[in-house]
């Protein structure tokens, strides 16, 4: 195959402005899928990782604040959640009591602000999607720190034809000939925009990065201190798999070298989808959320002249999310969990799921908007008393998969389901005010409504 591809993508990119140490990382990997490589882990290359407990830690008591004072809080903003039927920043969808993610994150930020004495920048990574509607929700906030701004951007990389791996063109919607590169962009991302070097000027010495989704990621002391006292360069925190978790990533430890590798469902081969699925082999999975020492990770990104090289995540899709019958593509991803395996001394640490909260479905959104959470003071969504576990939600995607869908079938607020255990949903059902589920509630049959005040159980 010839360069003409890789060619044209780079000049895409130039024209768009595109940073140019994140057009190199761009080669790096059209090279990789030129040649063949598919990213994929086999499990014969890894074996099962055990994960230190931060509850264990050796940490005084009261945690000091120091590592916290040096920390800044980088929030991942850039998706649209189009899964979930969204054509605007995930992070706007109102999660409780009228308040969306970005205003549930500012108040977190703010609250361990006043709470620990601590400067405690606030930063986020947008797309060009999601930059100007995040500027716009977050403008009554006071977020200022050091002079820093309130995002940088992440960069973007155009979608390749499956067939020739050329730059596609849509003229229907010219945006969709671009995708993101994936979070792992977080690094050249940073380092491009100058950030990183602001960041170290300013006296920080370490990160925490998470989700936007999640809100269980709040900036704490105790997991602050533990990595600042760590000496690692790069730390992500685990939680225990669940049976939610059986489809997602996991941790492993590669054979050839003993590094800690993040290895997620793309990177997994077919044959391999049953060990991947097994909680008894490979039992912790990623938060997501990230510590990395800033000089470290500046040091490391100037050795390889940008580029992290870390695993290839290869997408194919087509052009047009919602039209299957528009040109199939690749996408060029990788994670930045990934940067795992770059730190020879890089460290994991086991969190409770209370530190995980994220919303990927609709599922995830009920849960969150019901009972079993409330919302304290300090903004920390916190499990409500006698709540041990947070519930299974199962609904029909047919029906629920959509917001707008979900949000019209619980006109009158989401059920009760601080004593259930189970709730799976068949058909077309419609919720009235007050509803309860306790224990395993199945609802089945082509719908209808369930009226107001009712328990659902068994």
């Amino acid at each position: 195959m010839s360069d003409e591809g890789l060619q044209q993508a780079r000049a895409k990119m130039a024209d768009a402005g595109v940073d140019p140490v994140a057009v190199d990382v761009f080669e790096h990997y059209y090279r990789m899928v030129e040649s063949g490589e598919t990213g994929m882990i086999p499990e014969s290359t890894v074996e099962p990782v055990d994960i230190p407990a931060l509850a264990d830690a050796d940490l005084p008591s009261p945690v000091p604040v120091d590592g916290l004072g040096r920390t800044v809080v980088v929030k991942l903003n850039g998706g649209l959640g189009t899964s979930m039927g969204l054509d605007r920043a995930k992070s706007l969808l109102e999660v409780r009591e009228g308040l969306t993610f970005l205003d549930v994150i500012a108040r977190q930020v703010l609250w361990a602000r006043e709470e620990y004495g601590v400067r405690l920048p606030l930063v986020f990574m947008d797309s060009f999607r999601t930059s100007a509607d995040t500027t716009q929700a977050l403008a009554g906030y006071d977020l200022s720190a050091d002079g820093l701004p309130l995002d940088f951007l992440q960069n973007k990389e155009p979608k390749l034809r499956a067939d020739d791996l050329t730059p596609v063109t849509w003229e229907p919607d010219p945006d969709l000939e671009w995708c993101p590169p994936g979070h792992g962009d977080l690094y050249p991302a940073l380092r491009g925009s100058g950030l990183l070097d602001r960041l170290i000027e300013a006296g920080y010495t370490q990160a925490f990065v998470s989700n936007s989704d999640n809100l269980g990621a709040t900036p704490d002391p105790g997991v602050a201190e533990w990595f600042a006292r760590s000496g690692a360069p790069f730390a992500i925190e685990a939680v225990r798999r669940t049976p939610s978790d059986r489809k997602g990533g996991h941790f492993a430890r590669r054979t050839a070298d003993g590094r800690i590798v993040l290895r997620e469902t793309a990177q997994t081969l077919e044959e391999d989808q049953d060990a991947l699925a097994d909680l008894s082999r490979h039992k912790f999975c990623s938060t997501n959320n990230l510590w990395f020492d800033l000089v470290a990770m500046r040091d490391e990104l100037d050795r390889r002249d940008g580029v992290l090289g870390l695993a290839l995540i290869k997408n194919t899709k087509t052009v047009d999310p919602s039209d299957p019958s528009s040109p199939e593509v690749i996408q060029i991803e990788s994670a930045m969990g990934a940067a795992v395996e770059v730190f020879a001394d890089a460290q994991l640490i086991e969190v409770t799921r209370a530190r995980f909260l994220p919303v990927k479905t609709t599922n995830d959104l009920l849960v969150l908007r019901s009972d079993c959470y409330r919302l304290e003071e300090s903004h920390h969504l916190v499990l409500e008393d006698g709540v041990d576990a947070v519930p299974f939600v199962d609904l029909d995607p047919k029906h629920f998969k959509l917001v707008g869908g979900f949000d019209a079938r619980f006109p009158d607020g989401v059920p009760s389901l601080k004593a259930a255990e189970e709730l799976v949903v068949e058909g077309d059902w419609t919720f009235g005010a007050g509803v309860t589920v306790t224990g395993r509630a199945h609802l089945q049959g082509p719908g209808g409504r369930v009226d107001e005040g009712v328990t659902l159980s068994g």
